[in-house]
């Protein structure tokens, strides 16, 4: 405490920091005699000849510079200056040459003490890269370089560049092994860089599918002694021999893996005898893979093996052990953390941050797919084995679920006794399955509506709308945010024609789940109801930018875009529809049908023909190749076509008429006379035949002339008469109607008894698929058939009509199904059926 000293009252805690040395008081240097004698002679370079000069102009200090005489100046501190005299012998002088100052300086030189006139300073010495040490450095780093880029484009996909870097680290790496051995340094050779340039050019032969070569590279590193544990990479190489289906020698290579390796890396053997096991499984050798799998669950339990245990036991039949391995499946810790730790509370800020944070990380996210992978495991081995461990599937069911329920995926249950309904609907037992999902109603409101949304599927496709429109409620109120109830719902107004509402359910439905694709596509066709095509439009092509190959969607377009009259947009959506279902007959008639109204008979002819090809019962196409073959003046080919259609609709006599009409086209008289006597064998009151048949015999100089002359007036007679009966008949109807007008004019109590027809329900399922396009397409029909029922005139036999008035007709390509509303329903389109209604997501599991 004495070196302590303590500040008086009266003291000035900040005295003494203006106080400076004079030293430093350049200012003065002009006045200083001894400075200015220093700088002008060689005075300064002298050695001081006495301790004490005569003070200067600064004061009675001395003074001590670098030029003057080395005049002692005691320091703030007490420490004497360089070169003062202590103890009354002089200190050597130092630091004069390297402030700058030689004993060559003249005078009038500049005054430079950092040495600055004399240049910069010169490079440094380059690095001598020739030795031997620095040409081994180089290369390492070059062969770690290609490495580093050979795993690089591996992980980006490029396989065949991630090769050619490892084949090239490879050749490197042995120009370095002789580079160490010329200089001498064969026992320094780096063996972790061998082994790595080694281990990754196998990886990449293995991943590039050339494993001859990957099995050698294996074989060098497992070979060489130097490297230590490398029997574990006997496991890549019984990979490699697994992928080649070469079963026993990837045992072999495993059992060696496993020998190799202590217990103390216990996982890795784990994962091991997890191999040998799916390897005895593809060999069929069941049992040698229900050891490994067992002592796998006995020693590290985990899903995957238990599910594979439940497998094979499910192969050979064993009911006993199925339940125990079934048992020990749901038993299997996942070691994940419970969500509840995840729900914030209100009580500390911080806590609740921190929770938000790792709500969802990466951690979380792979907790909630191991619980999600969990339960797939579980679900699809409930369903496997519920009906081999009992007499019947249902108790099967049972047993399952109640083994769930005393688990820790209590919430599985449900879902397991939804799939029981899902069973009964596989077998066609539909009533079992109504009274199944019926017993959820008093359930949760997740399952309620679950069942809700599969009951009123299953009414909507029974066509009990009443009942799907009640069911489709009760899922909405137990989940208004339920996509497939919301669907179901709209589907149940669509088939009322109420359009308007249907539309906001299914909007309600995409607000609810944006990526719900049957919410979209029923939208879609409920604005093609209400024309409003360009909304419609919009739908589809949303649809399609989820869908890419959707043929459904793809059709939808083509036909909004005809209906848009944009006949080349329609031309393009359909070809693109082509290209995903090339043998589908009705789009390839439908783009026959376009080319022919743009005038392109050859491209039509050539889309008809196909569609002829893949379905030749389409009575259409057959009418629209035949009036081709006639209009080109082939008629003998048409007549192939008009047979078919002969076979196709015997009852009609057109299509007879016009093979008789071809025969005598062509030339052919005595066949057309046999065809129109069969005719008129099988229709004896047509007029038509009997009028060519008279022509025939008469320019033939048949005698049947006058039999069919007779025959002929009397059909016309019998025609006349019955065209005079219809017209008194109408006559005298609407004589009746005026008096009955007239008489209950007077009487305002009289009652209509004239009976209304009944208006019919419109549904989509009834429909006939076509909108106004296709009734114009079906008028077109009907002026075709009867421009070809009046080709063979009365006044013209040989020549009866023009060819240019045909024309053929087209039916909608995917039929009524297309303008069915789709459904929630997350199951495969077969052909061109769509679905109804909606499924659930939990109805049609993968």
């Amino acid at each position: 405490m004495e070196n302590v000293h303590l500040a008086g009252e009266e003291d000035d805690l900040y005295s003494g920091y203006n106080d400076y040395n004079p030293t430093f008081d350049s200012e003065e240097l002009e006045n200083d005699v001894g400075f200015q004698q220093a700088v002008r002679t060689s005075h300064g370079r002298r050695p001081p000849m006495t301790a004490k000069f005569p003070g200067t102009a600064i004061g009675a200090r001395p003074l001590a510079t670098s030029f003057g005489s080395r005049i002692p100046m005691v320091s703030s501190m007490g420490r004497p200056m360089t070169g003062a005299v202590q103890d009354g012998a002089a200190r050597p002088m130092t630091a004069v040459r390297a402030a700058g100052y030689t004993s060559s300086l003249t005078r009038g030189s500049t005054f430079d003490p950092l040495g600055q006139s004399r240049g910069p300073a010169p490079p440094l010495e380059a690095k001598n890269e020739d030795t031997p040490e620095e040409k081994i450095k180089i290369l390492e780093k070059k062969v770690n370089d290609l490495i580093e880029e050979s795993c690089m484009a591996q992980s980006m996909g490029t396989l065949q560049l991630a090769l050619e870097k490892a084949k090239e680290a490879g050749r490197k790496e042995r120009a370095l092994v002789r580079q160490r051995e010329q200089s001498g340094n064969a026992d320094s050779i780096n063996l972790d860089l061998t082994y790595s340039v080694l281990l990754n050019l196998a990886n990449q032969y293995a991943n590039n599918e050339m494993y001859p070569e990957a099995l050698n590279s294996y074989q060098v590193i497992v070979k060489n002694k130097m490297f230590s544990n490398a029997g574990r990479l006997k496991v890549n190489m019984a990979n490699i021999y697994f992928k080649q289906k070469n079963y026993p020698k990837a045992i072999k290579f495993y059992r060696m893996a496993l020998d190799q390796i202590s217990n103390a890396h216990k996982e890795m053997r784990i994962k091991i005898m997890q191999n040998i096991g799916v390897v005895f499984v593809r060999m069929g050798q069941y049992s040698d893979a229900i050891t490994s799998f067992e002592h796998i669950m006995s020693e590290s339990p985990n899903v995957k093996t238990g599910f594979n245990l439940i497998l094979c036991y499910y192969a050979i039949g064993d009911r006993e052990r199925m339940k125990k391995a079934f048992q020990k499946l749901i038993a299997v810790p996942l070691g994940i953390d419970d969500e509840d730790k995840y729900i914030p509370s209100n009580d500390d800020p911080g806590s609740n941050m921190v929770i938000e944070a790792i709500k969802n990380d990466q951690l979380h996210q792979m907790e909630r797919d191991l619980k999600v992978l969990a339960e797939k495991y579980i679900m699809t081995a409930a369903k496997l084995i519920a009906p081999a461990i009992e007499t019947s599937f249902a108790t099967g069911f049972d047993w399952c679920v109640d083994m769930v329920k005393s688990s820790q995926y209590v919430e599985l249950a449900n879902d397991l006794e939804i799939n029981k309904a899902i069973t009964y609907l596989r077998q066609k037992d539909f009533n079992q399955a109504v009274e199944t999902l019926k017993t959820f109603e008093k359930k949760d409101s997740r399952v309620k509506s679950a069942a809700a949304t599969n009951l009123s599927f299953l009414y909507f496709l029974e066509k009990d709308f009443d009942q799907a429109d009640r069911y489709a409620d009760l899922a909405m109120n137990a989940d208004r945010y339920n996509p497939a109830a919301l669907i179901n719902k709209g589907n149940t107004v669509f088939v009322k024609q109420d359009y308007e509402k249907a539309a906001e359910f299914y909007k309600e439905a995409l607000r609810n789940d944006s990526s719900c694709t049957e919410a979209l596509y029923n939208l879609g066709l409920t604005y093609k109801r209400l024309s409003r095509l360009e909304e419609a439009l919009d739908c589809f092509l949303k649809l399609h930018a989820i869908l890419r190959n959707s043929a459904q969607v793809m059709y939808q377009l083509a036909n909004l875009y005809e209906l848009l009259e944009d006949p080349q947009q329609a031309i393009e959506w359909l070809m693109q529809v082509i290209s995903v279902t090339p043998t589908d007959p009705h789009v390839l008639a439908k783009l026959g049908e376009l080319h022919d109204a743009e005038g392109d008979k050859s491209q039509a002819f050539q889309y008809y023909y196909e569609s002829f090809r893949y379905f030749p019962s389409n009575i259409d196409v057959i009418e629209w190749l035949g009036a081709y073959y006639i209009e080109t003046q082939f008629c003998e080919k048409a007549i192939q076509y008009f047979e078919r259609a002969t076979l196709i609709q015997p009852t009609q006599v057109k299509w007879q008429l016009m093979v008789a009409s071809c025969y005598r086209r062509s030339g052919n008289y005595q066949k057309a006379l046999e065809t129109y006597k069969d005719i008129h064998r099988k229709f004896p009151e047509n007029v038509e035949c009997l009028r060519f048949l008279v022509r025939l015999c008469t320019d033939m100089g048949l005698k049947e002339v006058q039999e069919y002359a007779t025959k002929l007036k009397k059909v016309e007679k019998m025609k006349e008469i019955r065209e005079q009966r219809v017209k008194s008949g109408r006559e005298g109807s609407a004589r009746g109607r005026k008096e009955g007008r007239e008489g209950s004019a007077g009487s305002a109590e009289d009652v209509k008894t004239v009976s209304q027809p009944e208006p019919k329900l419109f549904s989509p399922l009834l429909d006939s698929g076509k909108d106004s396009s296709h009734s114009s397409n079906s008028n077109k029909g009907e002026r075709l058939s009867a421009k070809l029922r009046s080709l063979p005139g009365s006044n013209e036999p040989y020549e009866a009509s023009s060819p240019k008035e045909l024309d053929a007709s087209y039916v909608d390509p995917l039929g009524p199904q297309m303008e069915r509303p789709k459904t929630g329903a997350k199951q495969r389109v077969e052909d061109d059926d769509f679905a109804d209604a909606e499924l659930g997501d939990d109805l049609l599991p993968e």
